[in-house]
């Protein structure tokens, strides 16, 4: 087999694997615009804060600790103790919980009928709050992250191509994992969002909030269930990403990797996340394969943004959203 070929699949299966880590990010995306027709500009703030405090709930560090030792003159960081991985998910998943509760009961619950602009601004204001705020609760230090996922090559996968094609392919364990986990994030929220009662009144709300509410359907609650339900997505997606490249405040700009996910994929569509993930991950790989060396390199920065402008020029909707058409 030509090397340039082997070399090829090694590419694409390694664009599968990053266009997952998209894919998980853009979910967060999808849950909240079709819940409440909100483009949720904090989402990857949001996977940077529920890392964060992921790491410093298994670390043990005491929240604020800058702030009261800058204040108080203490010297104070840590309680001394390690909260097993595990307990520290679910403790994380439940900050969350709070969160999504206090976004609702501060912000949303107050806008509802608003033009979507104005719900917009409103999340762009949030992310910037998330931010800062996380920076005073957590400190601004590149944290590790470590909660027992596999990482490094396989050397299983390494050894059966070897066997096969005389050439082992490099696949990253956190990449299989990252595929496995978000396989079974897509499969559970489909069924949830078409066959549950509250995945129809998630869409009943989408289409109309005065109308959803006039049928009995509590729109506080569907929000907070939205919003929780996406924080729990960036808290998989901060996991992910924060033990691939370490928890730091660059981790929340892995949001505008997703806007083209969801130009491809389409704003309403939980398998068109995935699928925009995957076109954007191998499309990248390949083109910066077979094309960046013709040009200098560095295609990855801009590759995805131009396919979207393509898709947007052609098809506006996406290949999987929803084509509405008004009559005036």
């Amino acid at each position: 087999m030509p090397d340039q070929l082997i070399w090829g699949m090694e590419v694409f299966l390694n664009g599968l694997m990053a266009g997952v880590l998209y894919a998980l990010v853009a979910l967060g995306f999808v849950l909240i615009f079709k819940a409440s027709g909100i483009f949720n500009f904090a989402q990857g703030v949001l996977a940077l804060f529920a890392a964060l405090t992921l790491v410093g709930i298994m670390e043990g560090q005491v929240p604020f600790s800058h702030l009261i030792n800058a204040v108080f003159g203490t010297d104070i960081h840590h309680f001394g103790w390690h909260v097993p991985a595990l307990f520290a998910i679910l403790l994380t998943m439940l900050v969350m919980v709070g969160l999504a509760w206090a976004v609702n009961h501060f912000i949303f619950r107050h806008l509802v009928g608003q033009e979507p602009i104005i719900l917009f601004m409103a999340t762009i204001g949030l992310a910037y709050f998330l931010e800062g705020f996380g920076d005073v609760m957590w400190g601004a230090d590149i944290k590790e992250l470590d909660v027992g996922v596999p990482q490094g090559i396989n050397v299983f996968i390494d050894e059966v191509t070897y066997n096969l094609f005389g050439y082992g392919f490099y696949i990253d364990n956190l990449d299989l994992w990252a595929t496995f986990v978000a396989a079974l994030l897509v499969i559970a929220l489909v069924i949830f969002a078409q066959y549950s009662k509250h995945g129809r009144a998630m869409r009943a709300v989408a289409d109309d909030h005065q109308a959803a509410l006039s049928v009995g359907v509590s729109l506080n609650f569907i929000w907070v269930m939205v919003w929780s339900l996406a924080g729990f997505v960036a808290l998989v997606a901060g996991i992910m990403w924060g033990t691939k490249m370490g928890v730091q405040f660059s981790l929340s700009l892995i949001a505008l990797k997703a806007l083209p996910v969801l130009m491809l994929g389409g704003f309403t569509s939980i398998p068109g996340a995935i699928v925009g993930g995957l076109i954007i991950g191998v499309g990248e790989k390949l083109f910066e394969f077979a094309i960046g060396p013709m040009v200098g390199g560095a295609t990855e920065n801009w590759f995805a943004y131009v396919l979207a402008l393509i898709f947007l020029v052609f098809r506006p909707q996406g290949l999987f959203g929803e084509k509405i058409i008004e009559r005036v």
